[in-house]
C-alpha cells in the first residue's frame, strides 16, 4: 500500500508540473497574440513587458504573494497573515501517516502552478495598455499586482477565506484570475487615456491594425493549448479512476467551448458586419476559454459548447461597445477576460446545482471591487510619481525606440 500512495503521489505531483508548464507555455501566447495586434513600431516593447514581467511575477509571488494567497496563518477570514519565502516541502512523516490530511502533491508544485497563474493574470493587463504606457511604470505596478492585490482576493476564494466560505464558485479563475486581470487593466486603462487618433471629435471610432495577423493566430493557438493545463490541472489530482475521468471531461469541455466560442462570434460578426472577422474570430476563441474556466467539469461538451458560444456572442459586444465608450483596448482584454469572465462565473448555476446566483454575485463584486479599487490607487500614485503615459512624440515614433532602442522589425522602411 506505500508503494501504492508514494506512486499516486508522484503521479499526481508530474501531473500538476506538467500542467503547470502548460500554463507557463500560455505566456507566449500572450506575448505573440499582443505582438501581433499592436502596430510594427511597438512590438519589441510589449515583448519586453511579456517575459519581464512573468519573470517579475515569479519573483514578487514567490517573495511574499504565495504566503498571503496561502497563508499558514490568518488574522481574519478577511486579511491573510503575511509570512516572507516559500514554507517547507512536505516531510516523509506526513506523507506516511496518511488520513485526509496527508499531502498527495508536492508543496513546491504547488506553488509553480499558483505562479504560473499569477503571472498569465498580469498579462492580460499588458495588453490593454499597450503603445502608450511606460514600460517602468508598468513593471512597477506588476510588482504590486502579483504580491499583494491578486493573491488577496485568491486567498478569499482559493486560499480558505470568506468567499469559500459564501459558497462563491469559481473552478479555474474565471473570476479570481481573468476578470481580476481585466479589473486592473480597466483602472490603468481609464487614467492613462485612448491613443492618439483612436477616436475622432465626433465620437467616430478610428481601426487601428495590428501589424502581423500570423503571430497573432499562432498566440491565440498557443493560449487554447495552454488552457488545457490551466483547467484540467485545476482538478489537482488524477491518479485514480474518477479524478481521469474528471480531467478528461475537463479537457473536452475546455476545448468545445472555444471551439463555440469562435463559431458564435463569426456568426455574429457575419450577421453585423457582412463579413468574417480574424480579431474577432480570436477573441471568440478566448472568450469561449474564459467563460468556461468558472465551471469546466459539471457542463456536458454540448453545454459547454454553448457556453463557449455565449461568451463568444458577447465579447464582440463588449468590444464594441466599449470603443463606443471610448475607452482603448488594443487587444480586447478587458471584454475577453473581464466581461466574459463576469458571465462564466454567472453562468455556473445553470450546471453546477451547488452553485446559486446570489453567490456568484458576491464574489464576482467582491473580486472586481477589490481589484478594480487597489489597482486604480496603485495606477493613481505611479502617475503622480513617474508618470505612467509617454510623451506624443514618443507615441508617435513608437515606444519600441523610446523605451527599449531597438526595433522588432528594424528593415522596415516606415512604421504603420
Amino acid at each position: 500500500m506505500e508503494q501504492l500512495a508514494e506512486l499516486s503521489y508522484a503521479l499526481d505531483t508530474f501531473y500538476f508540473l506538467m500542467s503547470g508548464a502548460l500554463v507557463m507555455w500560455m505566456a507566449c501566447g500572450f506575448a505573440m497574440l499582443e505582438a501581433g495586434m499592436v502596430r510594427s513600431k511597438n512590438t519589441a516593447e510589449i515583448l519586453t513587458k511579456n517575459i519581464s514581467l512573468y519573470a517579475l511575477a515569479c519573483i514578487m509571488y514567490m517573495l511574499v504573494g504565495y504566503n498571503l494567497m496561502y497563508p499558514s496563518e490568518t488574522i481574519s477570514q478577511y486579511i491573510p497573515g503575511l509570512s516572507f519565502l516559500l514554507g517547507a516541502e512536505n516531510s516523509t512523516e506526513a506523507f506516511q501517516a496518511g488520513g485526509d490530511d496527508a499531502p498527495y502533491y508536492s508543496a513546491r508544485s504547488d506553488f509553480f502552478f499558483q505562479v504560473v497563474f499569477v503571472a498569465a493574470g498580469m498579462s492580460i493587463v499588458s495588453g490593454a495598455v499597450a503603445e502608450r504606457m511606460k514600460l517602468w511604470s508598468f513593471l512597477l505596478f506588476a510588482a504590486v499586482f502579483t504580491s499583494v492585490i491578486y493573491p488577496i482576493q485568491g486567498f478569499w476564494k482559493w486560499g480558505g477565506g470568506w468567499l469559500a466560505d459564501a459558497n462563491f464558485q469559481d473552478f479555474a479563475g474565471s473570476g479570481v484570475v481573468h476578470m481580476c486581470g481585466a479589473a486592473a487593466a480597466l483602472a490603468g486603462v481609464l487614467l492613462l487615456g485612448a491613443r492618439k487618433g483612436k477616436y475622432g471629435p465626433n465620437g467616430e471610432v478610428n481601426p487601428i491594425p495590428g501589424a502581423n495577423m500570423p503571430l497573432a493566430t499562432l498566440g491565440t493557438f498557443i493560449l487554447w493549448m495552454g488552457w488545457f493545463g490551466f483547467n484540467g490541472g485545476s482538478e489537482l489530482k488524477v491518479s485514480n479512476f474518477d479524478e481521469a475521468n474528471a480531467v478528461s471531461a475537463i479537457f473536452v469541455n475546455t476545448n468545445m467551448a472555444a471551439a463555440g466560442g469562435v463559431v458564435a462570434a463569426l456568426l455574429t460578426v457575419r450577421v453585423l458586419w457582412g463579413k468574417a472577422d480574424l480579431t474577432m474570430a480570436l477573441n471568440g476563441a478566448l472568450a469561449g476559454l474564459v467563460a468556461i474556466t468558472a465551471e469546466p467539469l459539471a457542463p456536458s461538451p454540448l453545454a459547454a459548447t454553448l457556453i463557449g458560444a455565449a461568451g463568444g456572442i458577447l465579447v464582440v459586444f463588449s468590444i464594441t461597445t466599449l470603443d463606443k465608450l471610448k475607452i482603448d483596448d488594443p487587444v480586447g482584454a478587458i471584454s475577453v477576460h473581464g466581461v466574459v469572465g463576469m458571465l462564466g462565473l454567472m453562468l455556473v448555476p445553470l450546471t453546477n446545482g451547488d452553485a446559486t446566483f446570489g453567490a456568484q454575485l458576491l464574489g464576482l463584486a467582491a473580486i472586481f471591487i477589490w481589484t478594480f479599487g487597489t489597482s486604480l490607487v496603485v495606477w493613481f500614485i505611479i502617475k503622480m510619481i513617474m508618470g505612467i503615459r509617454v510623451s506624443e512624440e514618443e507615441e508617435y515614433e513608437g515606444v519600441d525606440i523610446s523605451e527599449c532602442g531597438i526595433e522588432a522589425y528594424p528593415e522596415f522602411s516606415g512604421r504603420s
